[in-house]
């Protein structure tokens, strides 16, 4: 497929994708703007901001926390960040993690425009940026075709790449092939991802390894999260990123053990404190009545936010729960400081997995489904490590944690190798950070080679 045929079949089906889009904004909530003109490349008689910028493209919720630790390098290093979504949920993630750079006006938030070539246009002239970084796996045709004409070097980094990945490019011909070869370079998480991505027809192709393992975790979250858990002084297991048709299933086994604890007579203190913590907020309301019709005793995070942590209303309101309802976005720190074990959804539908370095990061062990496409080589090396374990499901995974809970010593080996893994995979954001500078070293005139 060529580049004009992509463009065209882009205008003829674009009422739908809006209307898809609009929809999908109904269901998750915020302000998404799917009619701007800003989402068109349109900014009326508004005044450019002041730059250069480094543009850095994180398309929703995952890739913006993924995002976070090179945003702060570049913050940090000096430069001025033009941050870019396509979806809320990473807009709004952005916009509260880096509130305090956003008002000394050292960043800026912007949708991404769709991908016609006009609005590409008309958007690289307003912002003029100098280089731009696009994380783990959006590649537009148009935006990359423009930002070549617009000569804007562009580097994908923190980048992977799947084999379904690869089959659907190269099904797409000419028009993949072309894209991938407009970025300048391109940094792959795994050895793996970099073959795949060379097939597809990147250049410059460099493995630096997955930003995940650079997060810094918000040390006061952290915090609060342990006094909340002190505080109730019960065993609890996190259930964190679970997706579509997983609530359920884990409903169910949170059911089952929960009756026999019941059976047992054990007080509250001596129960399980099971946390529910859906991926998208759009299912924060189905996942509650799912828990509801359950006939759990369901205490919600937001309820929890409004008596404050720690206070004595907030601990009382958990004292004989059954599950915790995270409903909250930004505090999967403070959900991983409180558990024993973490169980990562994601996995156990074929949805490919979600991010579990966090949970590592701060010493819980951890068990993935057999789902874990999007993290293929991070599971493998995690498993490997003693990291992580796998469950075959729902009920094999809870089961797993239950057993973990009476296992104070296999807790402790997890916990250790989880803390090494992280450490030994650390350092992707440095490697991308020194390529940004020689990319900008040998693009940009003498007089603005400042960093």
């Amino acid at each position: 497929m060529s580049r004009f045929i992509y463009t065209l079949l882009l205008r003829l089906i674009s009422p739908v994708l809006l209307a898809w889009m609009s929809l999908r904004a109904r269901k998750s909530g915020g302000n998404w703007q799917v009619f701007s003109p800003l989402r068109f490349g349109y900014y009326g008689k508004a005044k450019a901001p002041a730059g250069p910028f480094i543009l850095v493209h994180a398309v929703s919720l995952g890739e913006m926390r993924a995002a976070q630790p090179l945003v702060q390098a570049l913050l940090a290093d000096g430069h001025k960040v033009l941050l870019t979504h396509l979806t809320y949920t990473g807009y709004a993630e952005g916009q509260r993690a880096f509130n305090q750079a956003i008002a000394d006006g050292q960043l800026i938030q912007q949708w991404l425009p769709y991908d016609f070539p006009g609005a590409a246009k008309r958007f690289y002239a307003h912002y003029q940026p100098k280089l731009i970084a696009v994380i783990e796996r959006e590649v537009w045709p148009n935006l990359l075709h423009q930002a070549r004409r617009a000569d804007i070097p562009v580097l994908l980094v923190s980048a992977r790449f799947s084999e379904r990945s690869l089959r659907k490019a190269v099904r797409m011909g000419a028009l993949m092939r072309t894209a991938y070869s407009r970025f300048t370079a391109i940094y792959a998480q795994t050895f793996q991802d970099a073959q795949r991505l060379e097939r597809a027809g990147g250049r410059a192709v460099r493995v630096s390894g997955n930003f995940k393992f650079d997060v810094q975790l918000p040390a006061d979250q952290i915090e609060r999260g342990k006094q909340f858990a002190a505080g109730l002084g019960r065993k609890i297991v996190v259930i964190a990123s679970t997706r579509e048709g997983e609530d359920q299933q884990f409903i169910d086994a949170i059911g089952r053990y929960i009756k026999r604890e019941q059976q047992q007579d054990l007080d509250a203190q001596q129960r399980t404190l099971f946390y529910l913590i859906p991926r998208h907020p759009q299912r924060f309301e189905s996942a509650a009545v799912l828990l509801e019709a359950e006939g759990l005793n369901v205490v919600r995070r937001s309820k929890l936010i409004q008596s404050g942590d720690c206070t004595s209303s907030s601990l009382a309101c958990c004292k004989n729960a059954d599950v915790l309802l995270g409903d909250s976005l930004g505090e999967m720190p403070w959900y991983y400081a409180q558990a024993q074990v973490a169980i990562v959804g994601g996995s156990f539908a074929p949805l490919g997995g979600q991010n579990f370095i966090e949970a590592c990061a701060l010493g819980v062990p951890v068990i993935v489904g057999p789902h874990t496409r999007n993290f293929e080589q991070a599971v493998t090396d995690a498993l490997h490590e003693g990291a992580a374990v796998r469950a075959a499901n729902a009920e094999a995974a809870v089961k797993q944690a239950m057993q973990l809970l009476e296992d104070g010593g296999q807790r402790q080996r997890m916990a250790d190798a989880g803390l090494h893994w992280v450490q030994k995979h650390s350092g992707s954001v440095q490697r991308v950070m020194t390529g940004i500078n020689e990319v900008l070293g040998q693009h940009l005139p003498p007089d603005q080679r400042q960093h």
